[in-house]
């Protein structure tokens, strides 16, 4: 049954147990005050403030593109009002050696997939300035996480094509990984190479946590930073966006380099985006940002030097992004004359050479010369065809291998179960049937480790 209630009068004791205004620890009864500021303030920023009713759809003034930082024209010299960075005779022929050695071991391992040899690769045709320029401009020291199309800076380091083609063929002198990844997912500890890993973009925030690292470790706080490198479809994954943001805010000594090179697989970089390139993206997380000819390599070098500097002596992000051109095809998986004109490649590769561009500027100065040229390939072809040939006959790891440093630590339950099953099945198969004994050849000890 309802019953009315009785609301006590002002005068009730009840009254005087409220609580007054000033004393209330919410934010609702403050009391407002004139501005002192007669155009106000805003809360979290301290843009300023204006009347005009204006939409804005760049990065620059006056609504234009963002520039691109060049030294050389096509034909090797330095444009009007460029700055040719400080390299001597030695670092330019080294970085021009690495750009020339670089096809050729794209052509023959591409040439070896298609013959069946070895599984699968993706060449840096067209793309050896963006790569061996910012290369050159690290420390070697550096933690390097790459795509998969930067075995030229990881050359440079020191990585040697024997390291290449053992990885590529998967043998027991594999150093990357000893058989366990795919080929063209190279890494080194020696060389702060970072094992490549195919699901696009995860090494970008990735890249930021190693950054973090850095920043924590006393010993290289100030001296190292984090380089990752993406193309401009990776860009567009949302880890892109993660690892800015937290190298950013953190902050983390964070380098990013962006190769855009026009394709993301088989997507035209016009399909990929909508502003002005990747670069764009740079300012809206508050952080230097370059754009840059990636077909020049002196314009490579000098801008990923002044970027790793900022990087360093700032411990923040820097954003590079490198415009170039992808001259072959995405990968071995991949037939790109399905999706572009072939006449556009061969005019690229003909016009806009970046190993050409920087050949040019050598002979210039007087630091190269055409029996050189000569020379330096046919000594590539020879050192890269003994190289596969070495590799191709070495046996792969022990089948127990498979096992190892999958994880850190101990080995767990699963892989050990697995292990123990395959030993199983080879002391019942090996000896016995053909198939499994043909496969165990191919291992170094032919299984015996499972046999004995």
């Amino acid at each position: 049954m309802f019953r009315p209630v009785r609301i006590p009068r002002l005068s009730s004791p009840l009254l005087s147990r409220a609580p007054r205004t000033s004393q209330r620890r919410g934010v609702a009864g403050t009391t407002p005050e004139q501005p002192t500021n007669a155009l106000g303030t805003l809360p979290t920023s301290s843009s300023p403030i204006t009347s005009k009713l204006h939409f804005f759809n760049s990065v620059t003034s006056g609504e234009k593109q963002i520039p691109t930082y060049r030294v050389l024209d096509g034909a090797g010299q330095p444009i009007e009002g460029a700055e040719v960075p400080e390299i001597d005779k030695a670092l330019a022929l080294k970085m021009y050696k690495h750009m020339v050695q670089l096809p050729i071991l794209d052509e023959t391992l591409y040439n070896l997939q298609r013959q069946g040899r070895i599984s699968f690769y993706i060449t840096s045709y067209g793309e050896e300035a963006a790569v061996i320029g910012s290369g050159a401009a690290l420390a070697p020291d550096d933690e390097v996480l790459a795509q998969y199309r930067e075995q030229g800076a990881l050359l440079f380091r020191g990585f040697t094509v024997d390291d290449i083609m053992n990885q590529c063929f998967g043998t027991y002198l594999d150093s990357s990984g000893m058989g366990k990844q795919m080929p063209a997912h190279y890494g080194s500890k020696e060389f702060h190479w970072h094992t490549i890993s195919s699901p696009l973009a995860t090494q970008i925030p990735q890249a930021a946590g190693v950054g973090y690292a850095i920043k924590r470790d006393p010993n290289r706080r100030g001296k190292n930073c984090a380089v990752v490198y993406f193309g401009e479809g990776a860009a567009s994954e949302g880890d892109f966006h993660a690892g800015l943001a937290l190298a950013s805010t953190i902050p983390t000594p964070t380098l990013f380099i962006a190769r855009n090179n026009g394709f993301a697989i088989s997507t035209p970089s016009s399909e990929q985006y909508y502003g002005d390139g990747i670069a764009s993206r740079g300012p809206g997380y508050g952080v230097h940002t370059i754009r840059v000819d990636g077909n020049d390599v002196l314009a490579v070098y000098a801008a990923t030097k002044e970027a790793r500097r900022r990087c360093i002596e700032e411990g923040r992000a820097v954003l590079v992004e490198t415009m170039t051109y992808r001259v072959g095809h995405h990968s071995t998986s991949d037939d790109s004359f399905a999706y572009r004109p072939r006449k556009e490649v061969e005019d690229r590769k003909r016009l806009d050479n970046p190993i050409m561009r920087f050949r040019l500027f050598l002979e210039a100065r007087g630091w190269w010369s055409k029996d050189e040229e000569a020379a330096l390939v046919k000594g590539f072809k020879e050192e890269v065809g003994a190289a596969y040939k070495r590799a191709e006959r070495l046996p792969k790891p022990p089948v127990a291998e498979m096992f190892s440093e999958v994880y850190g630590g101990e080995m767990p339950w699963n892989l050990r179960e697995q292990k123990e099953e395959l030993g199983r099945l080879i002391r019942k198969y090996g000896r016995t049937w053909e198939p499994w004994r043909a496969e165990l050849k191919k291992h170094k000890g032919e299984g015996k480790e499972f046999l004995d």
